[in-house]
């Protein structure tokens, strides 16, 4: 069995993808880029980055298979071959991650035709950027147990609660808001809301300093937020059924309208690598130990196997369940990084103290940098350990985890 083959029309948006990114490669920045979008810190770094995700989406290579009403292409099958193409490029990410991978398939399977046409395309080109509201102090891996409290006055809605781990918030303009509208019930007690975050009367956005030293998470406080019940995404008490389709989509069990920038797992092996080959150890490069040489391969396996799954899930016939390699990707991908950047770590010996900004740090400091920011991945989306719960509960069957 093989995987689906281009029509004619893909084959030439293919083609047109490729020369487009050839053609329009930035230039790299005077300043460091963060290493992911969900450590975008200064003003600096995000008008650069919002100024790509602008100009890809003009080119027509961001939410391809949206209907043109909305902001998008209106060519199903496109999202895919554009994706596979920015990561072939190896070009910068897209800044609004939240907003593509969560907010806009949220909004375009639950929205009013209204909010389609409202949201969806300053959202794709970055004009404004969004973010999460769904972990709380309280209730971080808990999603069902959240406390922030939607309360109905008339046609309006006063919240009032706590969210955190909120990625982007100090640039947001809006934000997916999972509150509790009734206390009576736990699962349809919850309404799914869009809510004003910049400047909005009532909301309060506080940067949190990760061990890294970066503010890209933050926490916002709600005071008497007033909202117009227009910003409710589907029917009050739907909001637990409205939350699945966002995390369908955070786990990566379907296509984003845009994706596929920034470093591969090929390009950190890669680094890693060179990295193994320029640091001295007892005389000789430490790609000269066969342990050091052992261990890589074994990473290098492993994402060769994330590729191949990759390409299995696109096999119709070899999907024997819907939520089986999505979850398995999101594991993988997030628990290979993390590895990745342990076993340089462990190549670079006392280096490793080094971090950036240091002169004598190898590669700029960046190992460090990446193993600290990788437990925001292994956490992010469900921890890995709730991800093998699901896998074993949802996609094997066994028994319940107590």
């Amino acid at each position: 069995m093989s995987e689906r083959k281009d029509t004619p029309e893909q084959a030439e948006f293919r083609e047109y993808c490729r020369r487009w990114l050839a053609e329009n490669r930035p230039t790299p920045p005077p300043f460091r880029l963060p290493q992911s979008p969900v450590e975008v810190m200064t003003e600096q770094q995000r008008v650069w980055l919002c100024a790509w995700q602008k100009k890809v989406h003009q080119a027509g290579l961001i939410a391809c298979d949206y209907p043109r009403e909305y902001g998008g292409g209106g060519h199903q099958g496109f999202q895919r071959i554009a994706s596979a193409e920015l990561a072939r490029a190896g070009v910068p990410y897209f800044i609004n991650v939240i907003g593509l991978g969560m907010a806009a398939p949220t909004i375009l399977h639950h929205g009013t035709e209204e909010q389609k046409r409202r949201y969806l395309p300053p959202l794709f080109s970055s004009d404004e950027i969004w973010c999460q509201g769904f972990s709380e102090p309280g209730s971080g891996s808990d999603l069902a147990g959240a406390q922030t409290f939607a309360e109905r006055r008339g046609d309006q809605w006063v919240i009032n609660g706590h969210k955190v781990w909120t990625t982007l918030a100090h640039f947001a303009s809006w934000m997916i808001l999972l509150a509790r509208s009734s206390r009576e019930h736990k699962y349809d007690g919850l309404t799914y809301f869009i809510v004003p975050i910049a400047g909005a009367p009532g909301v309060t956005v506080r940067p949190l300093v990760k061990m890294t030293g970066e503010t890209g998470f933050n926490e916002v406080l709600f005071e008497d937020l007033h909202v117009p019940d227009s910003l409710r995404l589907d029917a009050v008490g739907k909001g637990w059924t409205v939350a699945m389709t966002t995390l369908l989509y955070e786990r990566g069990a379907a296509e984003s309208p845009g994706g596929g920038g920034g470093e591969s797992h090929e390009d950190r092996i890669a680094a890693l690598i060179e990295l193994a080959k320029h640091t001295r150890r007892d005389g000789r490069s430490a790609w000269e130990n066969p342990v050091t040489r052992d261990r890589i391969l074994k990473l290098l396996i492993r994402v060769e196997a994330l590729k191949q799954l990759g390409r299995r899930a696109r096999v119709e016939a070899l999907t024997d369940h819907p939520m089986r390699l999505p979850l398995q990707g999101k594991l993988l991908t997030t628990e290979i990084s993390q590895d990745v950047a342990a076993a340089a770590l462990e190549v670079e010996g006392m280096s490793s103290t080094l971090y950036l900004r240091d002169e004598n740090a190898p590669q700029g400091g960046r190992w460090p940098h990446a193993y600290m920011n990788s437990y925001g991945l292994t956490i992010a989306a469900g921890t890995s350990e709730i991800q093998r719960n699901i896998l074993g509960e949802r996609v094997l069957g066994m028994a319940k985890s107590k």
